[in-house]
């Protein structure tokens, strides 16, 4: 495709042939005969596409194919397309695609023009400084704005149309607590951990929730580790007779490959249940069928998809026709932010947000959407977050769910 196309506003981007296409998911209808006239809905949907750096002037910059930096983002929006194009002829949607890396007509020159300004959903695969502009737009404009990927309030405080599907570090630590005090109360239990920031948080979060009450109501011990934690160590704190749960307290994958060869050493001796942070979803040490023989290591996640209900199946063969290729999970979650969301839009135009949680909606994941108060005397919610967070084990590189 040797021309570039690069349009923004309420026209969609013109993708490379074999991997993109412009798309507009209105409902069609037949013109031979009057119609009632229905509302029409805009949603705009962002996305890291980095168009100003794979083109130069008309060509496409990388002749051996798309580079993988914006696969995750290629994959997100063709998971939308098919969502969009599964509701056609139902749902009267006007939907665009933006490119948020865009260099020149970028979020903050498309809402100085007004661009956005007639938009009633948005949808963002975004961060950093996208995530802050889109939020404090949609604040201003009083429009929902659903951040699907991005696991961080990002500091954003006082915004109730924020919505938060990727769930927060603290979520997860919550979660995590909760699941010990409903099956681990009187276990050992040790936090694991490695100097570094994200380390501090998670320390900092498990404290907050074991002394709500100005003393530890679990016996968590934390264990240091100023080099790569050791089954020699590991065994100092151990007691056979004992179940004992490691949390591993880290968001490093080195750190993680580590503290589960050292648990699973012990295995055979100790009783150990591992539970890792929700990172540990994507290394590559638990994917493998060999190493951690026969040892489960567990985590949190938001996304639990078997596949095998007849959302996934559509999406399958649609991607499988549309693009000749097979979706990524970053595709299905294009997909299910898009559908679920912009059904929502439609059916309750003028509160989704007291919606959030309808049940009949549901495509692949259950979601818990909560609001969040960071102050116990705040009035007005900072945002809303998915609270419903699923335990998935993986065990000879195999995942399934757990609890």
């Amino acid at each position: 495709m040797k021309e570039r196309k690069h349009i923004f506003s309420f026209a969609l981007i013109s993708f490379i042939a074999l991997f993109f296409s412009a798309f507009t998911a209105a409902a069609q209808t037949d013109t031979t005969r009057p119609v009632a006239v229905v509302p029409s809905y805009k949603v705009g949907i962002f996305a890291p596409l980095y168009l100003d750096s794979v083109f130069t002037d008309r060509d496409f910059r990388y002749k051996q194919g798309i580079p993988r930096f914006i696969m995750p983002a290629v994959d997100f929006v063709q998971g939308a397309q098919v969502a969009l194009d599964s509701m056609q002829g139902n749902e009267n949607i006007e939907a665009s695609i933006f490119d948020s890396k865009a260099y020149t007509q970028n979020v903050p020159w498309l809402i100085q023009n007004k661009k956005l300004d007639s938009l009633n959903l948005i949808i963002g695969n975004v961060k950093d400084a996208e995530y802050h502009q889109l939020a404090d737009f949609a604040m201003q404009k009083k429009i929902p704005f659903v951040s699907v990927t991005y696991p961080n309030d990002g500091g954003i405080t006082g915004n109730p149309y924020l919505v938060i599907v990727n769930s927060t570090l603290r979520s997860h630590c919550e979660a995590i607590y909760s699941y010990l005090v409903q099956n681990h109360g009187t276990d050992k239990i040790y936090l694991c951990r490695k100097p570094g920031t994200q380390e501090d948080q998670v320390a900092s979060y498990f404290k907050q929730l074991n002394e709500q009450d100005g003393y530890p109501l679990l016996p968590i011990q934390v264990l240091n580790f100023d080099s790569n934690p050791t089954s020699d160590y590991l065994k100092t704190k151990l007691d056979s007779n004992r179940k004992s749960v490691i949390i591993g307290g880290s968001l490093e994958e080195n750190f993680a490959a580590n503290l589960a060869n050292a648990s699973y050493e012990l295995s055979a001796s100790y009783p150990i249940t591992l539970i890792g942070m929700p990172t540990w979803d994507g290394f590559a040490c638990f994917h493998k069928k060999e190493g951690l023989l026969n040892f489960p290591v567990y985590f949190t996640s938001p996304y639990w998809n078997y596949k095998w209900d007849d959302y996934s199946k559509m999406v399958l063969n649609a991607y499988t026709k549309k693009f000749k290729g097979k979706p990524s999970d970053m595709a299905f979650k294009g997909f299910e932010s898009v559908y679920l969301f912009t059904k929502l839009l439609t059916r309750y135009p003028n509160n989704v947000m007291t919606h959030l949680n309808d049940r009949s909606l549901k495509i692949f994941n259950e979601y818990n959407f909560r609001p969040v108060m960071l102050k116990k005397e705040n009035e007005v919610p900072d945002y809303f977050e998915n609270k419903h967070l699923y335990f998935v084990k993986m065990v000879n590189g195999v995942a399934s769910r757990a609890w």
